[in-house]
């Protein structure tokens, strides 16, 4: 009988130090409660050309979990039960209209939202599924100032 053999060592996998990336959001008008990042808005810029005017619907759970869902402008329906959360604006770019559920909003009241693309496949309905990009919410607290901002109220 031979003497077993030392087991090789096992040696803990190391992962890759994320890439440096900046989170930063593109400067809104103020106060705003919604934004977005330069890899959001470059994505958005590709599908805008291709696409025409977009929207984004944040979606509350469900199939696609809580992503932001973007869509050709007008093709989701939005309604008496939707508010808009307020307009994208970046270099190159229209007023990009975010809307949510208002059930959605008053569980997420005390937030601001900023829409961010990263690695990944977006949800089955949003139009950036193809890219190899998906969009994604960050969000922090509200400050003072955004806060005491009125939301528009409005649905158009």
């Amino acid at each position: 009988m031979s003497d077993p053999q030392p087991a090789e060592p096992v040696i803990p996998a190391v992962c890759p130090a994320p890439q440096e990336r900046s989170y930063a959001e593109i400067p809104q008008p103020s106060p705003s409660r919604v934004g977005l990042t330069e890899a959001a808005a470059e994505l958005l810029r590709r599908l805008v050309d291709r696409h025409g005017p977009v929207m984004f619907h944040q979606s509350g759970g469900c199939c696609d979990g809580s992503s932001p869902m973007c869509y050709p402008e007008g093709e989701f329906l939005t309604g008496d039960a939707d508010m808009l959360l307020g307009r994208l604006v970046a270099p190159g770019l229209p007023g990009i209209p975010v809307w949510i559920s208002r059930a959605q909003h008053a569980a997420w009241a005390h937030t601001h939202l900023t829409i961010d693309a990263v690695p990944g496949r977006g949800g089955g309905f949003s139009l950036e599924s193809p890219e190899g990009l998906r969009f994604l919410t960050r969000s922090r607290l509200l400050t003072d100032e955004e806060r005491a901002a009125a939301l528009p109220e409005d649905s158009a």
